[in-house]
């Protein structure tokens, strides 16, 4: 018979040998083990797969997924492949929740805890996370992510509301469409900035494989692919203009989208889902976010 607090880790990772200790370690040191973790190594060329098997052979409920080398590191789309390598791997159905979690991550010791606490005081929750800080100067500084999301990089969803959506699509902009999927169904999506819930992320937000601007470049074309209107893109790389890399990493986000649209690349193949962005996007522009979401919460 199924736990009620019964979750599964998820773990796509590809050359993660410089942070992944960090990460395996703090959830090890959990308040609240997983019931299983499947770790995906999608064709590692470094000391990650030699780090996985010393774990694995540790601790019985991690299990790991080999994928073979495709020659580079790739993200959306990728990622979301990978992540269905461990996702197969399992019954989904065994698990009341399932989390998506990089291993570029220190979480703090009560962090799941916490968030099965949250979804099981509120029915209406279908993903959530914490808040992810990175250290800058010998400070940590927050990575600005909105209320109205959970965080890419650790996404805990319910498990029957994960399958409801239809799960991850697997494009760039795949951790930002799920969250906009689950408020259409009048589900919340949402991340706390608590300090029990804050984590480190050791690797910065945005960044790339060639350099932080292609990442930022990506991130535009990402939101150009899942419907966002050039007005609300527009702002929110202004509202990113005080963000490092200052004035040139904001206008890299915005080159990203206008280039998608010069190029008339594609869109995400669903109109409706489309049209439910941007009145979200437009009601958010005119009243906030806190009382756009609200008004659509009531309305549901």
């Amino acid at each position: 018979m199924k736990d009620e607090i019964s979750y599964v880790l998820i773990s796509p990772c590809r050359n993660e040998s410089r942070y992944m200790r960090e990460t395996l370690d703090s959830v090890l040191a959990q308040s609240v083990l997983p019931t299983k973790w499947v770790i995906v190594d999608d064709g590692s060329t470094d000391a990650t797969p030699d780090i996985l098997r010393e774990y694995a052979a540790q601790h019985t409920w991690i299990q790991i997924v080999t994928r073979k080398d495709r020659g580079h590191r790739a993200v959306g789309p990728g990622v979301v492949d990978a992540f269905y390598a461990g996702y197969e791997a399992i019954e989904p159905s065994d698990y009341t929740f399932l989390c998506k979690l990089d291993l570029d991550l220190r979480l703090p010791p009560r962090y799941f805890e916490i968030l099965i606490e949250r979804m099981r005081a509120d029915d209406r929750l279908a993903t959530c996370s914490g808040k992810a800080y990175v250290m800058q100067h010998g400070q940590l500084e927050p990575e600005r992510h909105g209320d109205d999301t959970s965080l890419g990089m650790t996404k805990f969803y319910r498990t029957t509301c994960f399958q409801a959506i239809g799960g991850f699509v697997r494009e760039v902009m795949w951790d930002g469409i799920d969250n906009h999927l689950c408020r259409m169904r009048g589900w919340i999506a949402c991340s706390w900035d608590e300090p029990d819930l804050r984590f480190i992320h050791l690797r910065p937000m945005g960044s790339s494989q060639d350099s932080i601007y292609v990442g930022r470049m990506r991130h535009g074309y990402g939101q150009y692919f899942m419907g966002t209107g050039l007005l609300f893109m527009a702002a929110s790389a202004f509202s990113r203009i005080t963000q490092k890399p200052y004035v040139m990493g904001s206008a890299a986000m915005l080159w990203g989208w206008i280039k998608a649209a010069i190029q008339r690349k594609p869109r995400y193949e669903n109109p409706a889902f489309r049209r439910f962005l941007r009145q979200y996007q437009m009601r958010s522009l005119l009243m906030g976010k806190e009382k756009a979401l609200q008004s659509m919460e009531r309305s549901h």
